[in-house]
């Protein structure tokens, strides 16, 4: 692509999504909680996760985030945080991501390295084709 440039909007999707992966076992993603600091610097974000099949195995949950009003575009997700996590049969865990000024923040126009206030979209799921939760905050 060349010229500094990192995201490529074109028509057709991938044979395969990031973050796709297979697992001999199914989760399920339930009680999504964001609570954005005071300070409008950073964010908290959990969420229970629960193996629902009959066998022990691992996923890698993937936090996306989007900023709605970004003063200059951007793309439609932009994965800031993931963690692989391991259950057992019907074991649920409570995760949390926390957001801080590099997972929030954007190049402005002067590119320089701001948090913009506004409306944020939150998306975890196992890849980027496959959200399980949505949620959002304002900065």
């Amino acid at each position: 692509m060349g010229h500094g440039h990192d995201y490529m909007d074109s028509p057709g999707d991938p044979l395969y999504s990031f973050g796709h992966g297979l697992s001999y076992t199914s989760f399920e993603y339930s009680n999504l909680l964001i609570r954005s600091a005071a300070d409008g610097k950073s964010c908290e974000v959990s969420y229970r996760i629960t193996n629902i099949g009959n066998r022990s195995g691992a996923e890698v949950v993937q936090l996306y985030l989007r900023d709605v009003v970004a003063s200059v575009s951007q793309p439609p997700m932009l994965l800031k945080g993931f963690t692989r996590i391991e259950l057992s049969p019907g074991e649920s865990r409570t995760t949390t991501f926390n957001l801080g000024a590099e997972e929030l923040s954007i190049y402005n126009a002067g590119l320089e390295r701001v948090i913009e206030p506004g409306l944020f979209k939150v998306m975890i799921g196992a890849s980027s084709a496959d959200i399980r939760l949505t949620g959002d905050f304002t900065l």
